[in-house]
């Protein structure tokens, strides 16, 4: 018996016998750490759980016996630090293996990760490690992330320690070099640090339009909610070598690179690059006879670009997208190429992969697919009334009976926010929607106005905001335009402060997005800036942003 069949049935026969049928059973102590990968260890110590390499053909194989024994000296090696049950400790690790050593053990330890890309400035270091309460800092050498956390460190005077993964650097912890000290051996923890499936697990921030970057919490069970995505989404088993796209810091890491795909015993295929490089990885994919692959649309738009008929691509079995609409001719492409059906999934940060094509499924070009089993979700009106297909609605999460496993905990310490959106048994994606005569969903767009970029999520607040410190701003929107390569790309609408004009050759424009670049994350940059007299308002002041959407789909953009 597979590990997974623990866990759940998976032997459904239709799409209907798996949304009836489909249970997950979650032990009260669960811990993905001792229950899945040790577990793995124990009785196929030679399996490989990951294969890495990186732009320089460096390459690692880790089998599931080295992971149980580098991450308990993980385990060992935090505990040193003083990090306990329920401490919050920060992985800026980006695709290097150190990720999963850290991750696995902290999870073992009880304590919670916080994820986070190697793109965050200080500004955000700070307002993440202050808002969290982070105790810790664990980060890849990257000469970049090095300035950044030691900017960053000035204003945080609580933050206990610094550790860098792969460097001696002066300051910091060698990770490198203090983690064969410590014992191969971590016992699950007992009495009052033992762990409980409703404890804080994974505190990811994620971007909004109201404020700053809002704190999703899951709980221990969260790892068992990716079965729906590994399993039957993905269509993983033992003999699968799978590649996710994602840099450790999103969410879709979680959903692609650790959880749901060593639940199924399943190898992860890590490529460690610094700028996507396509030809690189349709090289790598043939190389190494990845079968199973998962990308932004943006990636596949690269792709299809490229001749594809140069690669060996026999082994790859299944092909999947998320993380932005995938765009029929892409889809088409692809399938015209490969003979590959690109199968979508849908989810957020808060969820698992809540809606998928899956296998029983027939793909439409366009669409998501139907829900996954355990998860009531609908598309409803004002009055949370079912809409009849083709009519635009609001995708929601219908709670009344149960929490499917792997809906988060809610928004960390702030229950307001968390009421705001789920309420009275219903949680509100925030995301638009319809449904077709057959029941498949068609995703429309974010109610709160957050951009999808090359599959990075961009919440508009932190754009204006990092605007807005510029001195030529008086005032400023943020908004998507429709770009063939990336699905969307920044837009901003100023108004500039008196005195203040654009100059010859665009050389203000040049410097607003620099500023930007500076202050925040160097991909939320606004690639088109446009000046203006004034911004359309409601009554209320509030900017219309929908207004200036409608009326850029009337022009074109360099």
């Amino acid at each position: 018996m597979q590990l997974i069949e623990k866990y759940v049935r998976t032997d459904f026969k239709s799409y209907e016998d798996f949304k009836k049928n489909y249970k997950v059973s979650v032990p009260d102590d669960f811990n993905f750490g001792f229950d899945i990968v040790d577990e793995i260890a124990n009785k196929t110590p030679d399996k490989k759980a990951m294969i890495w390499c990186n732009e320089n053909n460096d390459e690692a194989v880790f089998t599931f016996k080295d992971i149980k024994e580098k991450s308990a000296q993980s385990a060992n090696f935090f505990k040193s630090l003083g990090v306990k049950k329920g401490d919050r400790v920060l992985l800026m690790l980006m695709r290097r293996y150190e990720y999963w050593f850290c991750c696995v053990g902290l999870h073992k330890l009880g304590a919670i990760v916080v994820p986070g890309t190697h793109l965050l400035t200080p500004k955000d270091i700070i307002y993440r490690v202050k808002k969290a309460q982070i105790k810790v800092i664990a980060a890849a050498f990257e000469q970049r992330i090095i300035d950044m956390v030691n900017t960053a460190k000035k204003a945080l005077p609580n933050l206990r320690h610094i550790i860098c993964a792969n460097k001696k650097i002066r300051g910091w912890i060698d990770y490198t070099k203090e983690l064969p000290k410590f014992s191969t051996i971590f016992n699950r923890p007992a009495g009052k640090a033992a762990i409980k499936k409703s404890d804080p697990f994974l505190l990811y921030f994620t971007s909004g339009t109201t404020g700053m970057p809002k704190m999703v919490v899951h709980d221990y069970s969260y790892p068992l909610g990716h079965i729906l995505t590994a399993k039957f989404w993905q269509n993983l088993n033992p003999d699968s070598l799978h590649l996710t796209v994602a840099e450790t810091g999103w969410g879709k890491a979680s959903w692609g690179k650790i959880y749901g795909q060593w639940i199924c015993e399943s190898c992860i295929f890590v490529y460690d690059f610094d700028r996507f490089n396509y030809k690189g990885l349709l090289e790598r994919i043939a190389k190494y006879k990845l079968t199973s692959f998962c990308a932004p649309p943006t990636v596949y738009r690269y792709m299809i670009k490229e001749d594809i008929s140069k690669y060996n691509l026999s082994n790859l079995k299944h092909a999947q997208t998320a993380g932005e609409p995938l765009n029929p001719e892409v889809f088409n492409k692809f399938k015209e190429m490969t003979g590959l059906e690109i199968r979508e999934g849908f989810g957020q940060t808060e969820t698992v992969c809540m809606i998928a094509t899956f296998p029983w499924l027939k793909p439409k070009a366009g669409s998501l697919g139907k829900p996954s089993a355990g998860w009531d979700v609908d598309v409803v009106d004002a009055d949370n009334k079912s809409c009849p297909p083709h009519q635009e609605g609001s995708l929601i999460i219908r709670t009344h009976h149960h929490n499917p496993v792997g809906l988060f905990s809610g928004y960390y310490k702030d229950p307001k926010l968390t009421l705001s959106i789920w309420d009275k048994g219903i949680y509100n994606t925030g995301d638009k929607a319809y449904k077709d005569k057959d029941g498949y969903f068609y995703f429309i767009g974010r109610a709160d106005d957050v951009i999808k970029s090359s599959g990075y999520r961009i919440g508009p607040f932190e754009v204006e905001s990092a605007l807005m410190e510029h001195p030529a701003v008086l005032e400023c929107a943020i908004t998507a335009v429709p770009d063939e390569i990336r699905g969307f790309i920044v837009k901003a609408t100023v108004i500039l402060a008196k005195g203040y004009k654009d100059r010859a050759g665009g050389a203000l424009v040049k410097e607003l997005q620099d500023h930007v670049k500076k202050t925040t994350a160097p991909y939320k940059y606004p690639r088109i800036i446009e000046f203006v007299d004034e911004l359309p308002k409601t009554i209320s002041g509030k900017i219309k942003r929908k207004h200036i959407r409608e009326a850029d789909k009337k022009r074109k953009f360099k």
